[in-house]
């Protein structure tokens, strides 16, 4: 079992427009709503995969009950906390061309006795969980160490924790030791304080940040593909991908997959290069099945490409 923890969860709605114009009415074509947030979005990818996921995460509000009753229409156990707060609802308009707009709200402040509350939800549903993956950013009342003694008191329960965040959460979480970090390209720079313009800076980046304590580094280098660093080696992945529709989940879809697959080696690396590639292929944030997963388009290797540039695009 996969247990997900979600500080910051969101009702994401998305709405498809002829066209965006400011100061208009507009009329949409279609609408949906989904759970949402990074950690929901892994517990989405592990359901589709058909396997036990359990989401945590503070729930507020009507917008908190219809989350909790999408994440079940998912196949997913929601453990949610019960804070005083809404859960926030985020939009995003699709124009005809695939461009998007997105508008993130900021969601609910959570006080110090719904953090304490939060990390009691997730101790007591450690137990079965091969992996916890920790995932997003931090809403308004946690600090940035509320990560740290998430994986403290997870380690201490005897847990494995993947961590997905970035910035100051990221750097104070590092000293506890998580056994993998999931940073895209832009958040590794971040992390060690310079660009990154090829594979080999990459690497040599996420070599430090396992010298700061993360077991395992599983970078997202966009199109370029992906790179894990660990105490067996350096590998590198990457597929074929015929055309781009949504990239939106596709990093969460890819850890998923990762962890399903044990969350070490090349075989892992394999399967998050390519539920990432299923991902990008389908519309929204939808999540792959195994229908829509092709291991045949699937490269990895331990030659890892180190002159290669990196996109500037690559997310």
């Amino acid at each position: 079992m996969i247990l997900t923890v979600t500080p910051n969860p969101s009702l994401d709605r998305t709405y498809e427009l002829p066209g965006l114009v400011r100061g208009a009415v507009l009329r949409a074509a279609a609408d949906r709503v989904d759970p949402g947030g990074k950690g929901v979005n892994v517990s989405r990818a592990v359901a589709a995969a058909g396997h036990r996921t359990v989401a945590v995460a503070p729930l507020g509000g009507p917008e908190g009950a219809l989350l909790a009753r999408l994440l079940g229409e998912h196949g997913i156990e929601a453990a949610g906390v019960e804070i005083a707060g809404s859960t926030r609802v985020n939009i995003t308009l699709v124009e005809p061309d695939g461009t998007l707009t997105k508008v993130n709200a900021t969601g609910p402040d959570i006080t110090a006795a719904e953090a304490e509350d939060l990390l009691e939800a997730v101790r007591t549903r450690s137990a079965d969980a091969d992996w916890i993956a920790c995932c997003g950013s931090l809403p308004r009342g946690l600090p940035p160490e509320w990560y740290a003694e998430l994986v403290a008191r997870s380690h201490r329960a005897g847990a494995r924790i993947a961590l997905d965040t970035s910035g100051a959460a990221l750097t104070a979480a590092l000293r506890e030791r998580p056994d993998v970090i999931k940073p895209n390209a832009q958040e590794l720079a971040e992390a060690v304080g310079r660009p990154l313009a090829t594979v080999g800076d990459a690497v040599k980046a996420a070599a430090e940040l396992r010298e700061l304590g993360a077991g395992s580094v599983l970078a997202s280098l966009g199109a370029d593909g992906q790179l894990l660093v660990e105490a067996s080696g350096t590998y590198f992945g990457s597929a074929r991908v015929e055309s781009v529709r949504s990239n939106v989940g596709a990093g969460d879809a890819s850890l998923a997959g990762f962890l399903a697959a044990g969350g070490a080696g090349p075989a892992a690396l394999a399967a998050a290069v390519a539920h990432g590639a299923a991902a990008v292929q389908l519309p929204g944030s939808v999540m792959p099945t195994p229908a829509d997963i092709d291991m045949s388009v699937v490269v990895t290797t331990s030659d890892v490409p180190l002159d290669r540039a990196l996109t500037e695009s690559a997310p």
